[in-house]
């Protein structure tokens, strides 16, 4: 499964949990930010991030240093490669 169909199916679980979240994609480009996560989102009052990757995908050293911030400040960043993932957190 490519990357861009599991972050598609997260984006369809997130959206089932209607008024309760909050998210979007956030792409790369000239304007953005390098290292942010691929989905970033609130959940019933959490800041959420989510890098998205095939199995056995490994996140670079610049994501991992943009979730190590989220998380220290108090949101929740994480590695996720399924929907199951993403239930889980």
């Amino acid at each position: 499964m490519l990357e861009r169909d599991i972050v598609a199916a997260i984006k369809r679980y997130l959206a089932s949990l209607g008024s309760d979240v909050f998210f979007w994609k956030e792409y790369g480009g000239p304007y953005g930010t390098s290292g942010v996560p691929d989905i970033i989102g609130c959940y019933k009052g959490w800041f959420l991030a989510l890098e998205v990757k095939q199995p056995g995908g490994r996140v670079t050293a610049l994501q991992q240093r943009a979730m190590d911030k989220i998380n220290r400040a108090g949101g929740v960043a994480r590695r996720v490669e399924s929907v199951a993932d993403v239930r889980m957190i």
